[in-house]
C-alpha cells in the first residue's frame, strides 16, 4: 500500500502538483500587478501637490519681483494684456490681467490688501492640492477696499480687529488675481489698481519691516510639467510625501492616504524603489504616456457639452475625492476656476464637424435672444488660439478675441456675427486667423444659472466657403 502511495505521488509531482512554478508565478504577478495599479494611484493623487509645488519654485526663483517671478508672500503683477509674444503659458485670456502671490504660511500668517475697485477683480484662492477654498470679491461698484489675513493649519494667534481672517488648509497656497481689461488703453486703470493691492507676513505689517529678498537658483529654471514627469520614481515620491507632512491632507483622503501607505507614499514616509521590480523604467514610463488618455476617459462624465463647445464641469475646482479629475485638470488647466466663476467653452471644428483652419472661412453666430448670460459684472469673450502651439495668433491688428466690451457691430435685429479667417472681412468684427489649424475658447465670467445648465445653446460656427 506504502508503494502504491508513494508511486502515485511521484506521478502528482511529475505532472506539475507539488512543485509547479505556474501558480507561484501566477501570485507573483498578481502582487505586481496589485503595486502598479497603487502606484498609479498615488501617483494620480499627488500629481497636484507636486505640480504645483514646482510651478512654485519656478515662479518664486527670483531675488526681486518682476512682472512673471517673485519670492513668496510677494505680489507678481503682469505689467500688459497678453499678446502674440506671450509664451510663458498656453491659452492665455486676453480679458485679464492677472496678479499672484505664492504663499508660504508655515512661519507666518500672510497680509492681503485689496483696494476698492469699480470693476470685476477676483482673488482666486487655491490649496496646495488645487482646490479652491474660496473667491474673494467680483468688483462692481459696491466692492469695498479690504484687508484679509491668510493663516496656515497650525495658526493659534489672533486675528487683528481690521482683517478678515482666510483659514488655509494647507502651507503652501496660491492666489490668482484677475482684473478685467478693456484694452491697452485701459491698462493705465489696472495699473493704478494693481499698485494698491499688498502683500506681507503678519510680523512685517505689524514692524513696518520690508520683505525678505529672494534667491535665484538656476537648477529652478525649468519648466514645471517637464520637470516633474523628468523625476524618478524614487525623487518624484519622496517629494510627494515631504510636500504631504508639510501641507496635510484633507480629512476626507484618510481612507485613499491609508490605501498608498502600502507602498510607503503617504505623508512623512520614505519610498522603497525596489517594490517596482526589474522592469521600473519600462513600466514608469509607459504609465505616465498613457495617463493622460486614461484620465480623459475615466472622467469623461465631467465634461460639459453644448453644441460643438465642451468645457470642463463640476465638480472642477472643488473636487472633493475626484482625484482623477483633480489631476486631469492640474495637467491640462492649472489654477482653472470652479465653474460657477467661469465656464471655458472650447471648440476645434465648425457646426458641422470639421476641423477649424485657416484655409477656410466662417461666421460664428450669437442670436440675439443666446448672447452668453451672465450674472451681474460678468462678462464674455472669444478667442482665438494656434492649434499646434496653444498661442495666440501674430495679425496685423493684435487682435486675439472679440469680446462684449469690443467695438462691433450688431445686426439690426440684435444677432451678432464674428467673422474667423485670415483675410480681413468686416473689419470691426473680424478675428483674425492664420494659415493652419486653430481652435476657440468662448469664456463667460460669472456665468448665469441659465448658462450652467445648459439651457443657453452655445454660438454656431458656420463655413462660408463655396
Amino acid at each position: 500500500m506504502k508503494k502504491i502511495l508513494s508511486i502515485l505521488l511521484v506521478i502528482f509531482m511529475l505532472s506539475g502538483g507539488l512543485w509547479s512554478t505556474a501558480p507561484c508565478t501566477q501570485v507573483l504577478a498578481a502582487q505586481e500587478d496589485e503595486t502598479w495599479d497603487l502606484i498609479k494611484e498615488a501617483y494620480i493623487y499627488t500629481f497636484p501637490l507636486v505640480i504645483v509645488h514646482a510651478t512654485r519654485e519656478k515662479m518664486t526663483n527670483t531675488v526681486e519681483a518682476t512682472s512673471s517671478q517673485a519670492p513668496v508672500n510677494q505680489f507678481i503683477h503682469a505689467g500688459k494684456l497678453a499678446d502674440a509674444n506671450s509664451t510663458d503659458v498656453v491659452t492665455p485670456n486676453v480679458d485679464t490681467v492677472y496678479s499672484q502671490v505664492w504663499l508660504d504660511l508655515s512661519e507666518d500668517a500672510v497680509v492681503i490688501e485689496k483696494p476698492a475697485t469699480d470693476r470685476y477683480c477676483s482673488i482666486q484662492v487655491i490649496d496646495a492640492y488645487t482646490n479652491c477654498v474660496t473667491i474673494l470679491g467680483t468688483g462692481g461698484d459696491t466692492a469695498q477696499a479690504c484687508t484679509y489675513l491668510f493663516t496656515g493649519p497650525d495658526y493659534d494667534g489672533e486675528i487683528p480687529e481690521n482683517m478678515t481672517q482666510v483659514a488655509m488648509p494647507t502651507n503652501m497656497g496660491w492666489l490668482i488675481v484677475r482684473t478685467i481689461c478693456n484694452g491697452e488703453d485701459d491698462m493705465e486703470n489696472v495699473a493704478a489698481i494693481q499698485s494698491e493691492m499688498a502683500a506681507a507676513t503678519l510680523t512685517q505689517y505689524e514692524t513696518g519691516s520690508a520683505p525678505a529678498e529672494g534667491t535665484y537658483d538656476e537648477e529652478k529654471n525649468y519648466v514645471p510639467l517637464n520637470y516633474v514627469l523628468s523625476l524618478s520614481p524614487a525623487e518624484y515620491f519622496n517629494l510627494a510625501n515631504q510636500l504631504m507632512a508639510e501641507n496635510p491632507p484633507a480629512e476626507e483622503d484618510a481612507e485613499e492616504i491609508a490605501a498608498l501607505a502600502a507602498v510607503n507614499v503617504g505623508p512623512g514616509l520614505t519610498f522603497d524603489p525596489s517594490i517596482l521590480g526589474d522592469e521600473a523604467t519600462e513600466n514608469w514610463t509607459a504609465m505616465l504616456s498613457g495617463l493622460t488618455a486614461e484620465l480623459s476617459a475615466d472622467t469623461a462624465q465631467f465634461q460639459i457639452q453644448n453644441g460643438i463647445w465642451s468645457c470642463f464641469g463640476e465638480p472642477i475646482g472643488e473636487f472633493g475625492t475626484e482625484y482623477k479629475y483633480r489631476a486631469l485638470v492640474a495637467l491640462g488647466g492649472l489654477g482653472a476656476n470652479p465653474i460657477s466663476v467661469a465656464m471655458y467653452l472650447k471648440t476645434t471644428v465648425d457646426s458641422e464637424g470639421n476641423r477649424l483652419t485657416g484655409e477656410k472661412s466662417y461666421v460664428l453666430h450669437f442670436d440675439a435672444e443666446e448672447l452668453p448670460p451672465v450674472e451681474e459684472d460678468g462678462f464674455w469673450s472669444v478667442t482665438i488660439y494656434d492649434s499646434e502651439t496653444d498661442l495666440l495668433i501674430d495679425n496685423e491688428l493684435d487682435r486675439y478675441c472679440i469680446n462684449d466690451r469690443s467695438e462691433i457691430q450688431y445686426n439690426e435685429d440684435g444677432s451678432l456675427d464674428i467673422y474667423i479667417q485670415a483675410a480681413e472681412e468686416n473689419q470691426d468684427n473680424w478675428l483674425p486667423a492664420g494659415e493652419g489649424e486653430f481652435h476657440l475658447f468662448l469664456r463667460v465670467y460669472l456665468p448665469s444659472e441659465e448658462a450652467v445648465t445648459g439651457a443657453w445653446s452655445a454660438p454656431s460656427i458656420l463655413c462660408v466657403d463655396e
